[in-house]
């Protein structure tokens, strides 16, 4: 799949192909203007390839309405805002749009869809609240409850940590974890923070300039050399006894 915003624009995207399975965190990790915001944009059905196609199981994206499209891909966006007044439960309402026929309003059923994505959120508390009110975190989980009242297949978030503190990004990254291992959510997460996709991810695309530089579980790929080549940063990269997982600590500027 490549992809250029107009003819006259160099391409964003050249030649990648990927697979995500059926339930795995994938992330995709890459230096700023490496595309990956365009490859969630192209994965969700918001722009068409200039070549190339993107397939939920056998449907080509393109061929489906975007009621169908919505009931099988949920995105999160990197910021939420709300030009009026909702309340967190009528945040997360709109997730059910895709079930509702033309001119229908929310039932019984979509209110008990709603309170339990709160709940899944851990916000059910907050679902009074109006939007506007709460924190950072408070936000961030709101919209993932939204997604998954939205009952789609595969989730789609863009820098679902971004300007989130440590224990809101702690946070974040525990939830979806769970999300994945209870539910068991399909995701494509875009991150600049290394250290969340070896928490969370299964497996992990390096975008760079456009291209795939490498693909695959995340102990093949999150490699020091990999990171040098994608950031051109000197990297450890170790296994932490207490954590469990990988860890990513920088060092140095690569000579």
């Amino acid at each position: 799949m490549s992809f250029a915003y107009d003819r006259h624009t160099p391409q964003v995207l050249d030649d990648v192909s990927l697979s995500v399975p059926r339930g795995a965190i994938v992330g995709l990790l890459g230096p700023n203007g490496s595309g990956k915001t365009t490859l969630l944009r192209l994965l969700s059905g918001t722009l068409t390839p200039t070549s190339g196609r993107v397939t939920v199981g056998d449907a080509d994206v393109r061929a489906l309405s975007r009621r169908d499209l919505a009931r099988r891909i949920a995105v999160v966006p990197q910021e939420t805002h709300s030009a009026f007044d909702f309340s967190a439960i009528e945040i997360v309402l709109m997730g059910r749009y895709p079930h509702l026929g033309a001119f229908e309003l929310e039932g019984i059923d979509d209110f008990a869809i709603a309170r339990d994505a709160l709940a899944a959120t851990g916000t059910l508390a907050l679902e009074s609240r109006r939007f506007a009110t709460l924190s950072g975190g408070e936000k961030q989980r709101v919209v993932i409850a939204s997604a998954l009242a939205q009952a789609s297949d595969i989730l789609l978030l863009d820098e679902p940590t971004a300007s989130l503190d440590l224990g809101y990004q702690f946070d974040i990254a525990a939830l979806l974890a769970r999300l994945n291992r209870e539910r068991g959510e399909t995701m494509i997460v875009s991150t600049h923070d290394l250290n969340l996709a070896a928490t969370l991810c299964t497996e992990l695309v390096l975008l760079k300039a456009g291209r795939v530089m490498a693909t695959g579980p995340i102990g093949d790929v999150l490699t020091p050399a990999n990171v040098r080549a994608l950031y051109g940063v000197d990297a450890d990269v170790v296994l932490h006894p207490r954590a469990g997982h990988l860890t990513v600590v920088p060092f140095a500027r690569a000579d």
